[in-house]
């Protein structure tokens, strides 16, 4: 389920954000499921560490094929893997394997080189795949992985004002939100939480030094007088520690992603995130001879993936 990068993706570069920004997803496929990509997006490669994020399904078809996305590897990154309906299966060169569903996380730390794949188990099947672009301390350490069935809840109060008072809950499945700590493995201060608000204004905390987005999931939300729909992200400015948001609908849900700015350029390759072309290189290089040193063997009955050549590298 996760990436790959692609070049539209590559062309992807941080802009000074003035204000609220608004952008729109870009449609792709992955794995024959339709896949809505709102990160990286013009003007903006990440959002604090999280560098990419996948709105998988629903398919189309009645009963769709299934999702199979066989063999491949990671490097420098963490794949966060959230269902919204349907289940998954994952599996690593860890020797992992893992069933996820709704409500729960699975985290996969790839540092020096990781590989796994995953197979959509019961349809209808839809979700979100997230990666974190991990600090320089851990990105060439090892790998690791680890599912969560149960993660905090936190109710949040709607602001009692004359168009409504709102209210909800979120789930916190990385970092810390409102008081609430998720148990995952977290390499730098962040956030991930799917939140569920009524209809009205519903006031959020925010850390006043990081970078944000607002993903809807069901439903639009109305920010800073801006609408935001499903397949789209709002990239808040840096600086306010609370946010309103404006559902027009009960049961509306949507993602709060952030943390702190990373402070530097990511490199970003198919599946790989590093920080030079050469380290993507060499990763390539590794996975196309099969060097089962530095990507084990999954075990997996789905085909392994090959690579593409990065475009900047000439014949060996």
């Amino acid at each position: 389920m996760s990436g790959p990068v692609q070049q539209a993706d590559q062309n992807c570069e941080n802009e000074p954000l003035p204000g609220l920004e608004i952008r729109e997803g870009r449609r792709t496929e992955v794995g024959g499921l339709p896949v809505s990509r709102v990160l990286p997006t013009k003007g903006r490669r990440d959002v604090g560490p999280w560098c990419f994020v996948d709105e998988m399904g629903p398919a189309d078809a009645e009963e769709p094929d299934p999702m199979e996305v066989g063999p491949h590897p990671h490097i420098g990154l963490a794949t966060v893997t959230w269902l919204l309906e349907g289940e998954a299966l994952h599996s690593d060169s860890l020797g992992s394997e893992q069933m996820i569903r709704p409500g729960q996380l699975n985290l996969m730390y790839a540092g020096h080189g990781i590989a796994h794949a995953e197979l959509a188990a019961k349809p209808p099947f839809r979700g979100v795949q997230m990666w974190l672009a991990q600090p320089e301390e851990t990105r060439h350490g090892a790998s690791s992985f680890e599912h969560h069935a149960e993660l905090p809840h936190v109710e949040i109060a709607g602001d009692g004002g004359p168009r409504g008072a709102g209210c909800g809950q979120a789930l916190v499945f990385a970092g810390r939100f409102a008081g609430a700590a998720s148990p995952a493995r977290a390499d730098s201060p962040l956030i991930g939480a799917e939140l569920t608000v009524s209809r009205g204004r519903t006031p959020l905390p925010l850390e006043a030094g990081f970078e944000h987005t607002v993903i809807p999931l069901d439903g639009r939300v109305l920010i800073g007088g801006e609408v935001v729909e499903p397949g789209s992200l709002a990239l808040l400015p840096e600086g306010p520690e609370e946010l309103v948001v404006e559902a027009a609908t009960d049961a509306t849900r949507f993602l709060l992603l952030g943390g702190e700015p990373l402070g530097v350029r990511l490199e970003m390759f198919w599946n790989f995130v590093a920080r030079d072309r050469d380290e993507i290189a060499e990763a390539w290089r590794a996975w196309q001879a099969n060097d089962t040193d530095r990507f084990p063997t999954v075990p997996s009955t789905l085909a392994r993936i090959d690579a593409p050549r990065p475009p900047w590298m000439t014949r060996d």
